[in-house]
């Protein structure tokens, strides 16, 4: 636990408060900032149609294109494009000392024990946060939810598998690993670099309703305070990849399967 710590709280370059500030405000505004932004904006336009919030839905992996080929290159596009801020921040964190990534809370000394703990994670997250889901379903207060509206082609699976690889990465990379490690260098505690990475986790997912909102502060709690505890980071992108993963490959038979939970209303 102590190379952990101290890969943590390694100071940051010299520069001052005001450039880590600016820092975090350029990295977000690339990334999960300018989400959050857009999801503000998308929570009040919805709030304001004449459809009901409940009866409203939203497509997570959408088609890009009507021709397969271009589909595909749009979403490769799409992903790549979407792990430039991680470059980045692996950059900027980036150390000449082994672990290189250690500010990250990655140092690659425990794999399997991380894929154990990943697993076990998802596991933990993944049954409450979909009854979470499906009682505000309920009450009205989410959207319905499409993981998926690709058509079936030999490449549809790798690319939701992909697809949810990028949101762990990124998510965790950014609002765990790369904003805990700049709020420590700003002096914040423990319990309000926690609770302000939780809201931002939060807000950028108010574009599903407020079910959405309430459920991943919850899991940015959790996941705050696990990382604070433990250091690793590695667990909490395979916990997230395994959780959209399932949500991804799983939704068709679901929606199939049990229509009135999970079909969007027509």
């Amino acid at each position: 636990m102590s190379s952990d710590a101290d890969a943590r709280t390694t100071p940051a370059a010299p520069g001052g408060d005001r450039r880590i500030r600016a820092e975090i405000l350029i990295v977000l505004g690339l990334s999960l900032g300018a989400s959050a932004a857009y999801s503000l904006v998308a929570i009040a336009n919805r709030l304001t149609r004449d459809v009901p919030l409940g009866d409203q839905t939203a497509t997570l992996n959408p088609p890009r294109d009507e021709r397969p080929f271009f589909d595909l290159v749009y979403q490769l596009l799409g992903i790549i494009v979407d792990l430039v801020p991680v470059a980045l921040v692996a950059f900027l964190l980036w150390s000449a000392a082994r672990p290189h990534l250690g500010r990250l809370g990655i140092d690659g000394t425990r794999p399997w024990r991380d894929a154990r703990d990943g697993l076990g994670l998802a596991a933990l997250v993944g049954i409450p946060g979909l009854a979470l889901y499906l009682v505000a379903r309920e009450l009205g207060l989410a959207v319905a939810v499409v993981p998926t509206a690709l058509d079936e082609h030999w490449w549809t699976v790798p690319v939701l598998l992909l697809s949810a690889a990028r949101a762990g990465i990124v998510e965790e990379v950014i609002v765990v690993g790369y904003l805990f490690a700049r709020l420590r260098d700003l002096r914040w505690g423990p319990w309000a670099i926690i609770l302000t990475s939780a809201l931002l986790r939060g807000t950028y997912h108010l574009y599903q309703g407020f079910g959405g909102f309430v459920g991943n502060v919850a899991m940015g709690v959790l996941f705050g305070w696990l990382y604070t505890r433990y250091g690793r980071l590695l667990p909490l992108v395979i916990a997230h990849t395994i959780l959209d993963a399932v949500i991804f490959i799983g939704y068709p038979w679901a929606a199939a399967t049990f229509p009135a939970l999970f079909a969007p209303s027509s």
